[in-house]
């Protein structure tokens, strides 16, 4: 049993294209058997999922990778300064410090500590503040502590702020205005760092 299907494709004259007229002449598309439409309908409707399937995989890794770039600054930056480079870790500051020949500065916090908070909203909004830390210095935020006793010469506090420089020596001479606690500063001490 083969069934013919005549399935129209109108072309349009070029003096009825305004009118959309139909020309008396139309191309037609015969397909012989049921058979040849279903393998037809299959194989076109198979490619069309692959092409659908592929240009989704292909829209949300860019989007995974846009956000993973995001997330890992933000993470970083912990709201200190997006616009500054941070490093990861202790060791990472220290690596880039000895290539770079700039001072690290390493800022000790907590998420749920006022005091932190404070600081950490003077220190980001302070354009000066945010560009000396960009050019100047490597940088690292810290919220846990490390396992480098030179980091905490009088206790483990925060906030508090410590630099290294280029020969790795922990910079035990410059301190905040605390005689308890010799490396915190408050916001009102971000305008001495001018």
């Amino acid at each position: 049993m083969a069934y013919h299907y005549d399935i129209p494709v109108w072309s349009v004259k070029s003096s009825d294209k305004e009118e959309g007229k139909p020309d008396d002449e139309c191309r037609c598309l015969l397909l012989h058997s049921d058979k040849q439409l279903l393998q037809f309908s299959i194989r076109t409707g198979v490619m069309l999922r692959w092409v659908l399937f592929a240009l989704l995989i292909g829209i949300c890794a860019c989007a995974g990778e846009e956000k993973k770039k995001k997330v890992k600054s933000q993470s970083l930056s912990r709201g200190w300064g997006t616009n500054i480079r941070w490093v990861q870790s202790y060791d990472e500051g220290l690596s880039k410090m000895v290539k770079s020949q700039k001072p690290l500065m390493v800022i000790h916090h907590q998420e749920n500590c006022p005091y932190s908070q404070a600081l950490k909203r003077v220190f980001f909004a302070d354009k000066t503040i945010q560009k000396m830390a960009k050019e100047d210095f490597i940088m690292l935020n810290l919220v846990e502590e490390t396992e480098d006793q030179n980091l905490a010469p009088d206790g483990y506090y925060v906030p508090r702020i410590l630099f290294v420089d280029p020969s790795m020596t922990v910079r035990a001479d410059i301190v905040g205005k605390h005689s308890n606690r010799l490396y915190a500063y408050e916001p009102g001490d971000m305008a001495h760092c001018e």
